[in-house]
């Protein structure tokens, strides 16, 4: 399932969701994505998302098909915000049960990465100077490494204890 939207999401809520009734899972892994001050040596202010509705959700569609594909996973959510955001806003939930931890960490990882490199969303930062600025989108990030600061979000990566 996933869902864009203007609103914030309650991170306890989308883990309820990927748990509730599933006695098949051993994992849940999910990534919250914040809106962090600081990127590409600015300082930043806010992030503006912007989206193609259609496109953007029928990529997304396509992106947890794929992952589903690759894995066997029990239940996937991801939940990714757009319009004006500020500082320590909350952008994105992906989440992803599975019967085992190596296909939820794998799937998890692999629809993040792919969101942020195929799914149309844009993203401008407003700066401390009162400039904008496009961000843009980040390629594939399998085989490369990546700069610390060459993205707008920290992370949070949190592993439910029961998860194998």
């Amino acid at each position: 399932m996933f869902t864009i939207t203007t609103e914030t999401f309650s991170v306890a809520d989308e883990y309820d969701a990927l748990t509730a009734g599933n006695t098949v899972a051993g994992a849940v892994v999910f990534f919250v994505g914040l809106v962090r001050d600081f990127n590409q040596g600015n300082q930043v202010q806010s992030l503006y998302l912007e989206h193609y509705p259609e496109m953007a959700e029928k990529s997304l569609g396509q992106l947890i098909e794929n992952a589903r594909q690759q894995w066997p996973l029990e239940r996937v959510r991801v939940t990714h915000r757009v319009g004006k955001l500020a500082i320590n806003d909350q952008i994105v939930f992906v989440g992803v049960s599975a019967m085992h931890r190596k296909a939820a960490f794998a799937a998890a990882s692999f629809i993040m990465d792919s969101l942020k490199s195929k799914v149309p969303i844009w993203k401008k930062e407003r700066l401390s100077n009162q400039s904008e600025r496009w961000v843009e989108p980040e390629q594939s990030l399998e085989g490369s490494q990546v700069a610390p600061d060459s993205t707008e979000c920290s992370a949070q990566l949190i592993i439910h204890p029961g998860s194998r």
